[in-house]
Order: structure tokens, then sequence, then C-alpha cells
């Protein structure tokens, strides 16, 4: 079923780009969605813990993580349509078809059971997400998709490095997590603390995390909004999917809590970024990717701590991609009212779309974890767990530092939505087509918050039961 899904994959691609007419393309794109859903619901309803290809298994963490893919993505390709309606065939096309690969590539990383094969797929994002950045053709976005390559291009092989240590601590060259799993107890020290450091940094240029955030930021800057409403969440996924698997082998090596206190500074200082730049920044979808910087920062604080905060850890993450998508994919709608995102221009956007002003608002409100979202919860739990541990400073500096992001987040929304415009924006004639998706999305989020299934927790369960006994 994988490889078909991967041929498949390549075959839409390819379709899209050769589609002769837009609504051709249209359909082909739908189909796509219709069957990657299809393929998620097989594997959540016979294929959870089957192992194809020799290098994908199908998990409960990847699993979930490619659940979320195929409930954001097409919501994303649906705004894409209507937000890019004045592009040519060509562009839209190209952005069609590296939107499918993308989801393809992302597959491969959320299913690998091999660290070197994860490492290919998400250099196979970088391509994708490059190609999507360009979009625009113009000066600005150029730059930005050559720093984008730069910088995930060296962050990459700073990750490889990683991997190539860690090849050299494997028996036989077993490069699967479960082998390495193996190796590390009798490993050098030094060299798992090296390969751990090379992963953590290589890997935060997708994970949008502390040292290599900044090229995250610049891509959902330059990249059209619902673009960017997967690149700052299931992209992101990926990078923490990927370093998750890789914290889950350190855990059986004596340097465990060396490398819980690396994930704790490394999501220290991402949320202390996340809370300058909030403040310093004027343009809303940097506003928000500095958001994500911050979200993900807490998520690598929980995973450092252990215990009941990894549950909160992914439980946290699987929240912000729904919300976080909601929020980017109604910035488009705002963006292309004003014709810009600075937000010092902006405002008066509950007379413009007073729906859309409403969903803005209560989006917003449930990123900074007010009830009843699914982040109020995770942060609860990822609290009590810093009480738990008596870690008493590092509960000081999180809540004045989120106390600092709730203030300029409300202050930007509220500005956005009520203060007087410096440029005048054009009333949105789109009815309520492009709020439904939003606000089912917001409604799932809810659902997490207040009422996680079962089978849900068991998932949750299941991913972080390797990853709870750290202190």
């Amino acid at each position: 079923m994988l490889a078909a899904y991967f041929i498949l994959t390549v075959i839409f691609a390819a379709g899209v780009l050769i589609a002769r007419r837009g609504r051709a393309m249209e359909w082909l794109c739908g189909v796509f969605y219709v069957l990657q859903a299809g393929f998620g619901v097989w594997v959540i309803a016979s294929g959870l813990g089957q192992t194809q290809l020799d290098f994908f298994t199908f998990d409960v963490t990847g699993t979930l993580f490619f659940a979320l893919m195929g409930i954001v993505a097409p919501v994303s390709f649906g705004y894409g349509l209507w937000y890019l309606d004045r592009e040519t065939q060509g562009q839209r096309q190209l952005y069609n078809a590296l939107l499918i690969l993308l989801c393809g590539s992302l597959a491969g990383v959320y299913f690998s059971n091999n660290i070197a094969v994860s490492w290919i797929f998400l250099e196979a994002t970088t391509l994708c997400t490059a190609g999507i950045i360009y979009h625009r053709r113009t000066p600005r976005s150029l730059e930005a998709t050559w720093k984008y390559i730069f910088v995930c291009s060296v962050g990459i092989a700073v990750a490889y490095l990683g991997v190539l240590l860690f090849g050299g601590l494997s028996h036989g060259a077993d490069l699967s997590y479960s082998g390495l799993a193996a190796s590390v107890p009798s490993a050098n020290p030094l060299f798992l603390q090296l390969a751990f450091v090379f992963i953590v940094a290589g890997y935060s240029c997708k994970l949008e995390v502390f040292p290599l955030y900044t090229i995250g930021v610049d891509a959902n800057m330059a990249a059209p909004a619902p673009a960017s409403a997967l690149i700052s969440t299931i992209l992101v996924n990926g990078g923490f999917v990927s370093l998750f698997r890789v914290y889950r082998v350190m855990l059986n090596s004596e340097v465990a809590p060396w490398a819980a206190n690396v994930l704790i500074v490394a999501g220290i200082l991402s949320v202390l970024a996340g809370a300058v730049f909030m403040r310093r920044t004027n343009h809303f979808k940097r506003f928000l990717s500095y958001s994500t910087v911050e979200n993900m920062g807490i998520a690598l604080i929980a995973l450092g701590l252990g215990g009941a905060a990894v549950f909160a850890a992914i439980l946290h993450v699987a929240g912000h991609t729904l919300i976080k998508s909601v929020l980017f994919l109604q910035a488009s709608r705002a963006g292309k009212s004003y014709g810009h995102y600075q937000v010092a221009r902006m405002g008066g956007y509950m007379q413009v779309n007073r729906a859309g002003a409403v969903v803005f608002i209560v989006a917003g409100l449930m990123v900074l974890a007010f009830p009843p979202s699914p982040l109020f919860v995770s942060e609860l739990l990822i609290f009590r767990q810093m009480a738990i541990q008596e870690k008493w400073l590092l509960l000081a500096v999180v809540v004045i530092l989120l106390c600092s992001v709730m203030y300029n987040f409300a202050r930007n929304i509220v500005r956005l939505c009520y203060n007087t415009p410096r440029t005048v924006p054009q009333r949105e004639k789109t009815g309520y087509g492009l709020l439904v998706p939003a606000l089912v999305l917001l409604g799932l989020a809810v659902l997490l918050g207040v009422f996680q299934p079962h089978w849900l927790t068991e998932w949750i369960h299941t991913a972080a039961s390797a990853v709870q006994n750290i202190s």
C-alpha cells in the first residue's frame, strides 16, 4: 500500500503539471487528497504495526501526524484555489504539484523506521518547500528561496553528521531506530552527545526551534499564505517526529539526562526568541511564525521533562497543527483584503469580515491556551510536571515568557480587528464557503481539548511511553 501511495503521489504531481485546463488540475488534486485520506483510513483500520518496503512502519506516532496532514492539506488546497485566482495556469500547476510532492515526502518522514531514510525524506521536503516559496517569482521570493535552500542544506548536512555518528555506533551498520536503540547502551558517551547535538541543530530548521528557527519564519513570510499553513504545521511536525524518534533512541544510553537538558535549553531559547520577536515584528505572517517557534519550544521542554509532559508534548503539537493552520488560512483572507500583511497599516477587520474576525479572535485565544483549547490541557500537564520535579525556576521563566507572548499576540489581534486602518481594505465577497473549513478545524481542536477519544489517548500514551521514564 505504501509503495502504491508513493507511486500515485508522483503520478498525480506529474498529471497536475501537464494538465491543460485548470479544471482538470483541480480534479486531479481533489482526487489525490481523497485517496490520501483513504490511505490514512486504511492505515488506522488495518495497517497499524505493519512494516512495508523494509524502511517504513505504520506506528501510532507516524499515523497520528499523517492523519493530521490528511485533514489540513486539503483545506489548504481549497484556500489556495481562491487565494491564487490571479496567478497564471503554469504557476498554479507548479504550486499544487509541489504541495502533493510535499505531502508524499512528509509521509516518508512520518512512517520511516530508519534514521537515514528520515533524513532523505526531510531533504526532499526542502526541495518541495523551496519551489513553493519561489511561487511569486519576485526578487524577494528569490532571495527567500536561496536562503531557505542554503540554510536548510547546511542544517540537513549538520544532521547528516549526526546520522553518520549514529551509524558508526550501530552494530552491523543497522540504522533502524530499533537497531540504534540496541546499540547505544554500549556506545561512547561523547560520540552520542555529539551525534544528538548535530541532530537537534540540524533538524531545528524544519522544527522551527533554536538555533535555525529564522529560516522557517522567512519561508512562511515569502510563501503564499495557504502554503504557510502547511509549512508551519505539517512540515514542522515532520521535524518533530524525526527528533522525537532520535530522542527515544538516546533514552537507552547513559547520557539520557544530558539529552533531556539539551531539549529543555533549546526549548527555553525558542520560547524566548518567540516572545521577543513577536513584539518586534510588523509582518502578520512572521508574527504567526514566531508563535510557532514559541509553541514548538514548549513541546521541546515537555519532551525534556519526561513523565506526563511527553503525552502533553504530542497533544500540544497536534492541537497546534489544527489551530495554527486556521490562523494562517484566515491571514490569507485578511492579506488579500488589505493587499499586504503589515500589522501597523491593518485594522478594522471586524467591519470587513465580521465572521472572519471572530474566527481570528477565537483561534488566537486557543493558540494562547485558553480553554477549551487542547493547548490549555497540554500546558497544564507540562506545568504540573515541572511542579512534580520541583523545577520552580524553569516554571517561573516559562510562565513569564508566556505572559509576554499572550500580551503581544492579543495586542496584534485587537489591532487587526479594531484599529483604524491606514490602508483601505476591500470588503470580502466570498461568503461562508471559506469559513466552513476553518470552523471545522477549530471544532476538531475544541474536541481535542474537551474530549479526547479513548483510542486517541491510547495512541498518544503508546507513542509517549518510551520517553516518560526520563526525569
